[in-house]
């Protein structure tokens, strides 16, 4: 697939899906869904679909098409929709939910504009340790979701995984921290937020600090596995292969 595919493939299935866990952890985001209720779908022509909804206060996240949407945005090219994730002038058709284009103007945005305060920083921001645990939490959700993303649609990642032994990554930070996983099996790569029973193999960074330096590429992996502050264990060519399609992410969401 080319470029805007891939990175199509990441804003529906690892940027967006973070709206959820953003609005459980920031208070601002919390108190602007607290009376929306509405589901949006969006659909890639020939490429990827994913939704959003509000209800009572809290957002759910998903990939493929929802059961209930009010709102179905469409995007004719992969191009058009990475143009919107980047504040582009072009916006989708709707295909449904007409009369909330007023709140798809006005509220949508802002709660996006949260996201994207949380994983783009401005210098300065992470000195909060509040923002920074937040950040760090939605950087490995994000990691986590772009492996699936990268393996189902970019050349060189599926290859990485189409080489991986069957089984489950835990990725975590320390014993109570935010965590997430990825799944090699047979029918793909799968991906998702928390800690699960017996996994395979797993990746576990000693603290917020080592693993926000290690996912932002501010600090060397290896390094940190070295000098301990990153402990893995179980089916090691989980762990490298998951490393290795993470390390392409930024090609794509510099």
């Amino acid at each position: 697939m080319g470029v805007d595919q891939v990175k199509a493939a990441l804003n529906l299935g690892a940027v967006l899906q973070n709206l959820a866990e953003l609005c459980r952890l920031d208070p601002e985001s919390q108190k602007l869904i607290q009376n929306w209720d509405v589901g949006i779908q969006f659909t890639v022509l020939g490429g990827p679909k994913a939704w959003v909804e509000f209800r009572k206060g809290e957002c759910r996240v998903g990939l493929g098409g929802a059961s209930l949407s009010e709102v179905h945005l469409f995007f004719v090219t992969p191009g058009h929709l990475n143009a919107m994730f980047a504040g582009g002038n072009i916006p989708p058709v709707p295909l449904r939910g007409f009369k909330r284009l007023g709140w798809l103007k006005n509220e949508f945005p802002r709660i996006t504009a949260r996201l994207e305060h949380y994983l783009k920083p401005a210098p300065g921001m992470l000195d909060d340790p509040a923002f920074f645990a937040a950040n760090t939490t939605l950087t490995l959700h994000t990691a986590a979701n772009a492996v699936r993303e990268l393996a189902r649609t970019e050349p060189t990642a599926m290859k990485i995984a189409a080489g991986t032994p069957p089984g489950r990554l835990q990725l975590a930070v320390g014993d109570d921290g935010p965590a997430a996983w990825v799944l090699f099996g047979p029918g793909g790569v799968d991906a998702g937020r928390g800690r699960v029973d017996r996994p395979d193999a797993t990746m576990t960074f000693r603290d917020m600090a080592v693993a926000q330096g290690v996912l932002s590429g501010k600090a060397d992996g290896l390094a940190a596995i070295g000098r301990g502050d990153v402990a893995i264990w179980g089916m090691l060519p989980l762990v490298d292969n998951a490393s290795l399609i993470m390390d392409r992410v930024e090609r794509y969401l510099a």
